[in-house]
């Protein structure tokens, strides 16, 4: 998951799943996406274009996925968001992978924002 020169875009879409086999399943016998397990909570998915994952380490969200975007200093994404208006939801967090948090938008939009470092 390296992500060098995508500071402050949209990285990663994660589907927060009751059954991570079902959504393999459904998602490559639909699209012909394909898979990388990291352990029996979390499998990353490739469309050939985006990266996103499936977790069970969430409650399902009806209205659609999370959004991650990066950011090359976690910290100070969550500064800038919290100045520009967003509310943390989560703070800053370790994953297999880095450090992330989550934060709500002035509408409510539940996103996350991740680093490496």
């Amino acid at each position: 998951m390296g992500n060098k020169g995508n500071d402050r875009r949209i990285d990663y879409v994660e589907f927060n799943v009751s059954d991570i086999a079902a959504s393999k399943a459904f998602y490559g016998g639909a699209f012909g996406w394909t898979f990388t397990d990291y352990g029996p909570q979390y499998c990353e998915f490739q469309d050939g274009r985006l990266t996103g994952g499936f977790t069970t380490t969430g409650p399902v969200r009806s209205g659609g996925p999370l959004i991650i975007i990066y950011a090359d200093k976690l910290e100070d994404a969550l500064t800038n968001i919290e100045a520009a208006g967003g509310k943390i939801l989560q703070p800053i967090f370790p994953f297999p992978g880095g450090r992330r948090f989550h934060f709500a938008d002035p509408d409510g939009y539940e996103l996350a924002v991740w680093s490496a470092q």
